[in-house]
């Protein structure tokens, strides 16, 4: 039977050709986002070949800006952000300000109309909040001083733009926008009231109603214990919320899907929600990415070289330097100072959707967003040369009286607390169910302090309830295990029968904490002969155990003494490893 296949073919297409490019361009050691870019330049109409749909592309990328969006809302924390606001406020503003006012300049010396300008300034001053925060996190050094407030500039940075993408269809007439509006004879400063006051009615809604109702339905999907429902329900609030947004108030889907994650972020569900939504977000951020790609003209690298490369000059020097210079000022060190800014050389993806919405009001024509394109793909391709060399930029910079006061005279910026925070030397367990909870009551009994991370809300709040540390979700999602504080751990149980899940908290852990030591419940000899051969501390499997507690009895219960008993139990023991180690050596997989 006949049927449209070009949805499918537009999907196969994007995703197939992202994860090849974006497999070359990490095998170069270039981000995966540039891999992304390249895949939608290969499938574009200006590239010979194959064609996607752009239309679907634009859609399926439109439900990854609401991802996006619904993403920084969940990430979003006021008290992280009110632990450096005095640091992040003022340099992000001064960033993105210099660095607007110099795109403007420049494309003012083009002969671009003032509006034009504007907005070409606007796209190109913010960095990618995705690049920023992965090359810390692959550095191990989201959670430093220069980590935390560079996840507080970019929330900062991301806010602006929010209400940009707000503010800019109501200025439109006024900066010259060929839209419809700039034919209404409606008042501007009631068109610019109006709009604020939707915005107001809506944020309004969401803290007062919101806040309250969407953490309450959560929690109620929770309980059932179905994770597939869960994660169901937080994609409905993302798209439905974004998608209510827009039709009763006229926002954006971007400010409603932000406001979305937003109130999700203030209730202790927000760390499991993110968990759950991350793999959607990550695949249709993808496909936006694709889909940006796919509008970018490589001939305008021939035709305007030298506007592609000023414009690179401005987003990955005078940025960076500003930026920096900021932090020094406020007396930052210069560690913190150079690795912040050096994170900040790029354009990021809010300037896609700005330049977009550019496009649609007129302030903005096709070769203009061609330019940030290129712009954008040129400087985050070369953005990590700029981390490697600001080792030496750090040793310029300390070997430099002017700025020794800076770096002796301050601190590292405060890491913001977590639920454990209060805990150090402590254990972490993995799974508080018959096996998770005796070993509680062990360490309860003994005066140690742990943490526990557990799926089942009602046992979390159980645990509270009675005083304990207890995260609620899967910790071998990102961002759950940290919660319980692994790099001030001594001890991490994992008392999950899940082995899948096994094997990514201890990967989890140990990237926080290498000298953690580690104790790991297993049911296959399998398992057990990995996590061994990993070096886990301790590998206890559950039916061995069983059988060798039963043997040790029957021995003893035969006449032959403990000391026999345990001469038995401890050879079966040491011959069930040589066994394995044996497997191992001759590269046999054990069941």
């Amino acid at each position: 039977m006949p049927h449209d296949t070009a949805l499918i073919v537009t999907l196969a297409a994007g995703l197939g050709l992202a994860f090849v490019f974006g497999w070359l361009a990490t095998r170069v050691g270039l981000p995966a986002l540039v891999g992304y870019l390249l895949a939608g330049v290969a499938v574009g109409p200006f590239s010979p070949g194959f064609t996607a749909d752009i239309g679907l592309a634009g859609q399926l990328a439109e439900v990854g800006v609401i991802l996006l969006m619904f993403g920084v809302g969940l990430h979003f924390s006021v008290r992280d952000l009110l632990n450096v606001r005095r640091v992040v406020v003022p340099g992000a503003l001064a960033g993105m300000l210099t660095l607007a006012l110099a795109g403007t300049a420049l494309a003012s010396l083009w002969g671009w109309p003032l509006g034009q300008a504007i907005t070409f300034g606007l796209c190109i001053c913010i960095s990618s909040t995705v690049v920023v925060i992965r090359s810390f996190e692959q550095r191990g050094a989201l959670d430093t001083g220069a980590g935390k407030v560079a996840v507080g500039w970019m929330v900062v940075e991301d806010l602006v733009m929010v209400l940009a993408l707000v503010l800019l269809p109501a200025l439109a007439p006024l900066m010259g926008g060929t839209v419809e509006a700039a034919a209404t004879t409606t008042p501007l400063w009631l068109t610019l009231t109006i709009t604020l006051a939707k915005v107001v009615a809506f944020s309004a809604l969401m803290y007062v109603v919101g806040r309250r109702a969407i953490p309450w339905f959560l929690w109620q999907v929770a309980r059932t214990g179905s994770r597939e429902l869960f994660t169901l329900s937080v994609l409905a609030a993302a798209l439905g919320i974004a998608v209510g947004a827009a039709v009763a108030f006229g926002v954006s889907f971007a400010l409603g899907a932000f406001f979305a994650g937003l109130v999700i972020s203030e209730s202790d569900l927000s760390h499991q929600a993110a968990a759950d939504a991350l793999p959607l977000r990550d695949a249709f951020a993808v496909l936006f990415f694709v889909s940006v790609g796919m509008l970018f003209d490589p001939a305008i690298l021939l035709r305007k070289p030298l506007e592609v490369v000023a414009i690179v000059a401005l987003v990955m020097i005078l940025k960076p330097v500003v930026s920096a210079l900021v932090l020094l000022r406020l007396r930052k060190p210069a560690r913190s100072a150079v690795q912040v800014g050096a994170s900040l050389g790029e354009i990021g993806e809010f300037s896609f959707i700005l330049a977009g919405l550019g496009i649609s009001l007129g302030l903005l024509d096709v070769e203009g967003r061609s330019l940030i394109l290129a712009a954008a793909l040129l400087s985050i391709s070369f953005n990590p040369l700029l981390a490697r060399i600001t080792p030496r930029l750090e040793e310029w910079l300390a070997s430099r009286d002017q700025f020794m006061d800076a770096i002796q005279l301050t601190a590292e910026i405060p890491i913001a607390l977590t639920s454990a925070m209060h805990l150090r030397g402590h254990a972490i367990i993995v799974g508080y169910g018959r096996v998770g909870s005796l070993i509680g009551r062990a360490l309860e009994s003994s005066r140690v302090g742990y943490a526990v991370v557990e799926q089942d809300r009602q046992m979390v709040d159980r645990l509270r309830e009675r005083g304990h540390c207890a995260i609620y979700g899967d910790a071998a999602r990102p961002g759950i295990l940290e919660q319980a504080a692994p790099d001030r751990a001594r001890l991490l149980v994992v008392a999950t029968p899940d082995p899948f899940q096994a094997r990514r908290v201890v990967e989890l852990a140990r990237q926080f904490n290498p000298q953690i030591d580690i104790v790991v419940r297993t049911h296959s000899s399998g398992e057990q002969a990995y996590f061994e051969r990993i070096g886990v501390g301790r590998v206890i499997m559950g039916e061995l155990e069983l059988a060798l507690g039963m043997a040790h009895y029957a021995i003893c219960s035969l006449g032959f003494g403990d000391d026999a008993a345990d001469t038995v139990v401890e050879r079966i023991r040491a011959e069930g490893a040589g066994e394995r180690e044996a497997r191992d050596v001759a590269g046999i997989q054990p069941d």
